[in-house]
């Protein structure tokens, strides 16, 4: 059974570093570049929200279902957004990452594939797991491209699953990656961020 506890993470250009009121400003900051809190998919808050996101994260890591984190892009030493394992169910050596969303200026870069490097290293070789799951809401397309683009298998679509924070249901696509299946995609990741470094898509 997988043993979850706050760990900082590093590499490729990223730190993970455990989530605590003190990355409040950055993280308000983070989310005002672009004002991400306006696609109505996504669960980015507000800048005067940011403390009740980061209190219900802390009130998940203190039940034992959630571990987040703050990004921070080495680079530019500024955070850059947030990441977490959620639904987290031990005694299956399952996790999920989740709840991911970075400022404008960081999309599209080297940050998401580094992150997904550092939680899925630690999900299955640290941690032990079986199973990473990934999911998202069905209108949020650029979502679903990035974790096919990890690698991840497409399991379903849950109807009618989550209330989104406008009061509309979303679907959720629900996706995986196997235990088994990690070398492959360990290897696809680190292609991927090579290219990155070499200014290729």
């Amino acid at each position: 059974m997988i043993k979850i506890q706050p760990v900082t993470l590093e590499g490729h250009g990223v730190r993970l570093e455990p989530l605590t009121y003190e990355h409040h400003d950055e993280l308000a900051a983070a989310a005002a570049d672009g004002k991400l809190w306006e696609l109505w998919f996504t669960v980015v808050p507000e800048p005067e929200q940011m403390r009740a996101y980061i209190a219900d994260a802390l009130a998940g890591q203190q039940a034992g279902h959630m571990l987040p984190w703050a990004v921070r892009d080495l680079t530019s030493g500024a955070i850059a957004g947030s990441t977490r394992y959620h639904d987290i169910v031990a005694r299956i050596d399952r996790v999920e990452i989740g709840y991911t969303w970075y400022g404008k200026r960081w999309q599209r870069s080297h940050v998401n594939t580094g992150c997904k490097l550092l939680l899925l290293s630690h999900a299955f070789d640290a941690l032990g797991c079986k199973v990473v799951g990934l999911r998202t809401d069905n209108f949020n397309f650029a979502s679903q491209r990035a974790i096919e683009a990890l690698g991840a298998k497409k399991d379903g679509v849950l109807r009618h699953h989550l209330a989104r924070r406008d009061g509309s249901v979303r679907d959720s696509v629900m996706y995986s990656i196997l235990a088994h299946e990690w070398p492959d995609v360990k290897r696809h990741l680190g292609s991927r961020l090579a290219r990155h470094e070499s200014g290729s898509s």
